[in-house]
């Protein structure tokens, strides 16, 4: 584990910014035998208030966990909101982290994946955690987060290309919140299609992103997502601050 030091003072807050922070490589270990690699960042001083567990865009289409949301997450948030932030690779995934045993498993194997970092963060007793789920990450985490003792879900570009209606409509009543983060030009589900796929679930906490595209490149559309991810787990620091030290 070691501390990793803060750009110099009143530096705006870049694409490559990373703050603060305890970070550990870790490895997960699925129930199928396999070995995950990761990475957990905490806040630098005390404890986190809350818990990312952050699932990937599409391994075959270059999803890891550096995808730059997810990297970001945990190069702002520990500082930024006091969250920890558990990022990984699915299985048959390579990053500079290095690679996930195992092959893609087409959002249904990933099922161990998830568990496996759910188990993790409770292990470590990090408190209040949540999913968030990019694009294909929005599949796992729809079709398998029920199962497991966390908050809720945030949805990031769901493409709702492998979830079936009836795995939408499980979140309904179920006691887990659910929030999607749809971007009005998204490549997959825009605005008007996402609410009536999601209208299973009434009580969806919905958000449309003007302007906003599937894979939120620039740092307008990075601020945004991570200031509504901030909104659900620690709403009292908004407004991100945009230069550090803030």
């Amino acid at each position: 584990m070691h501390n990793d030091q803060a750009t110099t003072e009143g530096d705006e807050i870049r694409g490559s910014t990373l703050l603060p922070a305890r970070r550990e490589n870790i490895e997960l270990t699925t129930a199928d035998g396999l070995t995950l690699v990761g990475e957990l960042s905490l806040p630098e001083h005390g404890d986190p208030v809350a818990t990312l567990v952050c699932l990937h865009p599409l391994p075959t289409a270059g999803g890891f966990m550096d995808s730059h949301i997810i990297r970001k997450a945990a190069a702002r948030l520990p500082a930024l909101a006091d969250l920890a932030v558990l990022r990984f690779n699915f299985r048959g995934v390579t990053s500079p982290r290095g690679t996930s045993d195992g092959e893609f498993g087409h959002g249904d194997l990933e099922r161990h994946d998830l568990a496996a970092a759910v188990a993790f963060a409770a292990a470590r007793l990090l408190p209040n955690p949540w999913l968030l789920g990019w694009s294909f990450g929005t599949e796992v985490a729809l079709k398998h987060g029920l199962a497991h003792d966390v908050v809720g879900a945030i949805l990031l570009s769901p493409p709702l290309h492998r979830t079936s209606e009836d795995e939408v409509a499980a979140w309904a009543d179920s006691g887990k919140r659910l929030v999607a983060v749809i971007p009005e030009l998204d490549d997959y589900l825009r605005p008007a299609e996402a609410r009536e796929r999601f209208s299973s679930v009434p009580e969806l906490d919905f958000v449309a992103v003007e302007g906003g595209k599937h894979l939120w490149v620039g740092e307008n559309q990075t601020y945004r997502v991570l200031s509504e991810i901030v909104a659900r787990l620690n709403p009292a620091v908004l407004p991100l601050p945009t230069r550090w030290p803030a």
